[in-house]
């Protein structure tokens, strides 16, 4: 049975990936993003490799009314949602605490924490009402091992960690599975973005290191949201096999 799979920041990166697995899988797709010419892309794309339906929506996460007005749409449009994958997030700037621009820490704050609130809270009801659904937050070992010139980005991904777990909590009694995926770190536009657009500088944070792939993540969620009925897992942390932890890499 065709599952539909929400996936959020679907226009790059991991999820990018995670639509084109899922939709490999058979899963039907939902997908949203602030750009949609690339969700535009995307969907023909799928469409062409894999023949399952894709809906794609212009999202802004942070944005509360818009995010009621679209799930609105979905429900409409498609009916219900199996599985939601909070993916939208970004880091913006690397610089100490007392010195970071507060526009990237509102930024941040917004989309990492506010988007993933929004989001979750008016799809959740709808899981609960046919009592099931499994979301799938993405967090990121910045939310275990915080570090410097990253404290602000480190505390948004700590908070979709601890959100994680109280919805858990919230949601014992129903079908409901809630799983939290960290990986290290995988070489998107993420840096780029980061660092305003600085290629130099977002380059060098991959220099000296195999990075995870964008599939590699997107592999993992398939293999989460996969599992029997029964069998929920809670976190899974994906690093590459030259990291330790958060920012300790080894680089040739």
């Amino acid at each position: 049975m065709k599952r539909n799979i929400f996936i959020t920041g679907a226009s790059s990166g991991i999820g990018k990936a995670a639509a084109h697995v899922f939709g490999k899988n058979g899963d039907n797709l939902i997908l949203c993003a602030r750009r949609k010419e690339k969700l535009n892309e995307i969907e023909k794309d799928i469409k062409k490799k894999y023949g399952v339906e894709v809906f794609t929506y212009k999202l802004d996460v942070s944005v509360y009314e818009d995010v009621v007005s679209i799930v609105k749409k979905i429900v409409e449009d498609v009916g219900h949602i199996d599985i939601l994958i909070n993916n939208a997030g970004l880091a913006l700037g690397m610089e100490k605490f007392q010195e970071y621009n507060v526009s990237d820490m509102e930024i941040m704050l917004n989309t990492n924490v506010k988007g993933l609130l929004y989001v979750t809270r008016e799809i959740i009801p709808n899981m609960i009402l046919r009592n099931s659904g499994h979301i799938i937050n993405i967090g990121s070992t910045a939310g275990l091992y915080s570090y410097g010139n990253g404290a602000v980005y480190c505390a948004t991904k700590a908070a979709v960690r601890f959100l994680s777990d109280g919805i858990r909590i919230d949601v014992i009694d129903k079908n409901i599975k809630v799983t939290t995926v960290q990986p290290g770190i995988v070489e998107t536009d993420f840096s780029a973005v980061r660092f305003h657009g600085d290629k130099v500088r977002a380059d060098n944070v991959y220099k000296g290191i195999k990075a995870l792939d964008p599939e590699d993540i997107a592999d993992t969620i398939l293999y989460v949201a996969n599992q029997p009925e029964h069998v929920q897992i809670s976190d899974i942390t994906i690093m590459a096999t030259k990291q330790a932890t958060g920012f300790n890499i080894h680089r040739e």
